[in-house]
C-alpha cells in the first residue's frame, strides 16, 4: 500500500506512499487538514490558467550529446554522436533522439541555462528550488532539512489552488537520491513548512541493483542485471478505517475494489460525522481520473508501447493523466543520481540505456498532449540539474559542468522550432541569452499565472520573493 510522505515523516521514503484517505502523511498532516488550512486562507491563491509538467534528468544530462553537439569540435570534446536534421530548418539534435526531432514544432531548446554549481546537492537545490543562493546555514549534508529553501511543488503548493478538488502539486515516482541513497537537497517544503508540503508519490518498485540506474538496470560499467520487481511500480491501494482506526485486515487494490471501499468510505463518514475537509480528502479518491492515472501498469499494450513499458515512459504516461485531471504542477524525477551521471561509459549508456527511452516517453507525452488539446495549456520542461564536461574524460565518460546546460521547453504557449541561447565552440559557456534556474522558476510561475509581487511566508514569518529573475525571453 502506498501513502504519500514528506521529508520529515520518512528519510528513507519507503515506497508504501499513496493513498491514506483522511490521514494522508503530509509531514505529520492529514490532506483534510491540508485542506483546512488552506481554506483559511483562500484569498492568497489563485487557480492557474495552465499546468506545468516538469521532467528532472536527476544527475545531469551530458548537453553536447543530446541537445548542443559540436560536431566540428576537437575529438577529445566532440564526442560519439552526430547530429541530425529536424522538421525545423536549421535545428539539429542528437542522432539518437529521432522520435523527437520530428516533432521539433512543439518546443524550443534553450541552450544557454547554468546552475552556478558543479556539485549535485548544490545543483539540485537551485533548480529544485529557482533560487541560486542558499539559506542562512545551509548545509548539503543536512537534507532533507527545515532549513531548506522551499522546493518548486512546495511554492506551487502555497500560491495555487488545485483544480477538481487536487492537490496543487504532485511529484513522482520517487525522490532524488545519491548513490548511497540519501535524499537530494531542495526537494520538500523546507522553510516553508510542513504544511504547504506537496504530494511525493514513491512509488517505484525495487531494483536488484539498488541505487543503480533505471529504466534499463544497468551500472555504470555496462553490466546488465534483470529488474528486481515483476513491476515497475507498487501499485497504490486504499487503507480504510476500521473500527475507528486507519487499519485494515486486509489490502486491496486499488483498481479492483475501490468502488466497494469508497462505498464504506461514504458511511464511515457519516456515522463518524467527519468534517467537510475529510470528506472533501475522500473525494480526491473517487475522482475516476486519478483512478485511471495511477493504472499504467495495466494499460492497453499498445499505449506502453508508445510510451515505453519502463519507469521513464509509464512515469510520463502518469504525469500526462494527472495534470489532464487538474494538477497545477507534476515534477518526475527521471531516474536517480546515477542515471544520467555520466562519469564513465557516457556514449553507450545513452545510446542504449537513456536516449532511447527518453526520446520515446517525451514523444509519446508532447503526441498526447496535441491530440488532446492540452498542448497550449500545458508547459513541458525537461532540464537536469548541470551540464557535462566538454572534455570527454579517460572513463569515457563526462563530468559536472555547472557553467551551462540545454533545456527543452514544449507547450503552454512556447514557440516551436525556437533556439535560445548559444555556447561556445566546445559547449563550455554560453555566449549569448545566459538564463539561470531562476529564469526557469519564474518561467513556471509566470504561466501558472502568478503575479509578479507574489512571495510565500516562511515559518518566521518572513517574506520572500517568489519570483527572482524574468521569465526567459522570446520563449513564448
Amino acid at each position: 500500500m502506498t501513502r504519500f510522505v514528506s521529508a520529515a515523516t520518512s528519510p528513507t521514503y519507503s515506497r508504501r506512499t499513496a493513498i491514506h484517505a483522511g490521514a494522508l502523511g503530509l509531514m505529520g498532516l492529514g490532506l483534510s487538514d491540508l485542506l483546512a488550512l488552506r481554506a483559511h486562507s483562500a484569498q492568497s491563491v489563485i487557480t492557474p490558467p495552465k499546468s506545468t509538467i516538469l521532467v528532472f534528468l536527476t544527475g545531469g544530462v551530458s548537453h553536447q550529446d543530446s541537445l548542443d553537439l559540436k560536431p566540428e569540435a576537437p575529438d577529445v570534446v566532440r564526442g560519439e554522436f552526430a547530429p541530425i536534421a529536424t522538421r525545423t530548418p536549421g535545428m539539429q539534435i542528437c542522432e539518437h533522439l529521432p522520435l523527437l526531432a520530428e516533432r521539433s514544432q512543439h518546443y524550443s531548446i534553450v541552450r544557454s541555462v547554468a546552475t552556478n554549481s558543479s556539485g549535485h546537492e548544490e545543483a539540485c537545490h537551485m533548480l529544485l528550488t529557482g533560487r541560486l543562493d542558499f539559506p542562512a546555514g545551509f548545509q548539503v549534508a543536512k537534507a532533507p532539512s527545515p532549513n531548506e529553501w522551499p522546493s518548486l511543488p512546495a511554492q506551487i503548493t502555497y500560491a495555487t489552488r488545485g483544480r477538481n478538488n487536487l492537490p496543487p502539486a504532485i511529484v513522482l515516482p520517487q525522490p532524488s537520491v545519491n548513490e548511497a541513497g540519501k535524499v537530494r537537497p531542495g526537494q520538500y517544503a523546507g522553510r516553508l513548512g510542513p504544511k504547504y508540503e506537496a504530494w511525493h508519490l514513491n512509488i517505484a518498485a525495487p531494483c536488484v541493483l539498488g541505487n543503480g540506474a533505471c529504466p534499463n538496470c544497468f551500472r555504470f560499467e555496462g553490466t546488465p542485471y534483470e529488474h528486481g520487481s515483476a513491476t515497475v511500480f507498487e501499485t497504490p491501494q486504499l487503507e480504510l478505517p476500521e473500527g475507528g482506526s486507519p487499519r485494515l485486515n486486509g489490502r486491496l487494490g486499488l483498481l479492483d475494489h475501490l468502488d466497494q471501499q469508497l462505498q464504506r468510505l461514504e458511511r464511515t463518514a457519516e456515522v463518524n460525522k467527519l468534517d467537510q475537509h475529510r470528506q472533501q480528502a475522500i473525494s480526491v479518491l473517487a475522482n475516476p481520473k486519478v483512478r485511471h492515472a495511477f493504472d499504467v501498469e495495466n494499460e492497453d499494450p499498445r499505449l506502453l508501447e508508445r510510451y515505453g513499458k519502463n519507469k521513464f515512459g509509464m512515469s510520463l504516461l502518469m504525469a500526462y493523466r494527472l495534470s489532464a485531471a487538474g494538477v497545477n504542477l507534476v515534477q518526475v524525477n527521471l531516474g536517480k543520481n546515477s542515471t544520467w551521471d555520466t562519469h564513465r561509459r557516457n556514449f553507450p549508456n545513452l545510446k542504449e540505456n537513456l536516449l532511447p527511452p527518453l526520446d520515446r516517453g517525451i514523444s509519446a507525452l508532447l503526441d498526447d498532449l496535441s491530440a488532446s488539446g492540452l498542448l497550449e495549456s500545458t508547459l513541458v520542461i525537461v532540464t537536469g540539474e548541470f551540464g557535462r564536461t566538454p572534455k570527454i574524460n579517460n572513463d569515457g565518460g563526462r563530468d559536472h559542468w555547472g557553467p551551462v546546460m540545454s533545456c527543452l521547453f514544449a507547450g503552454g504557449g512556447v514557440r516551436g522550432g525556437n533556439i535560445i541561447g548559444a555556447t561556445d565552440k566546445i559547449a563550455a559557456h554560453p555566449i549569448a541569452d545566459r538564463q539561470t534556474t531562476e529564469n526557469l522558476a519564474a518561467t513556471i510561475f509566470d504561466t501558472l499565472g502568478i503575479p509578479r509581487h507574489a512571495e510565500w511566508v516562511d515559518f518566521d514569518g518572513r517574506p520572500h520573493e517568489m519570483y527572482r529573475a524574468d521569465p526567459i525571453a522570446g520563449l513564448m
